[in-house]
């Protein structure tokens, strides 16, 4: 198993969706909120995905076709 620790920043116009949910269920891939911060208008969460190294991959691609900004984080909360 492996894990990546990615920053996402989130765009006023999905900050209320599931989309954090969906990579679990979608992707099986584990999720796993380190800090976040939400507001009306933006949001940003540093998120710990765990799985197979393909399934990463196809979360993260996912991320990307939605929207969401993706930057990985080397030791953020350290």
């Amino acid at each position: 198993m492996n894990t990546l620790r990615l920053k996402l920043t989130f765009p006023e116009k999905l900050i209320k969706e599931p989309i954090i949910h969906a990579l679990g269920t979608r992707f099986d891939v584990v999720t796993n909120i380190r800090r976040a911060e939400i507001r009306e208008d933006t949001g940003w969460v540093v998120l710990e995905l765990t799985g197979t190294q393909q399934r990463i991959d196809e979360a993260r691609a996912h991320l990307d076709r939605v929207g969401v900004r993706v930057d990985e984080v080397d030791t953020y909360l350290e």
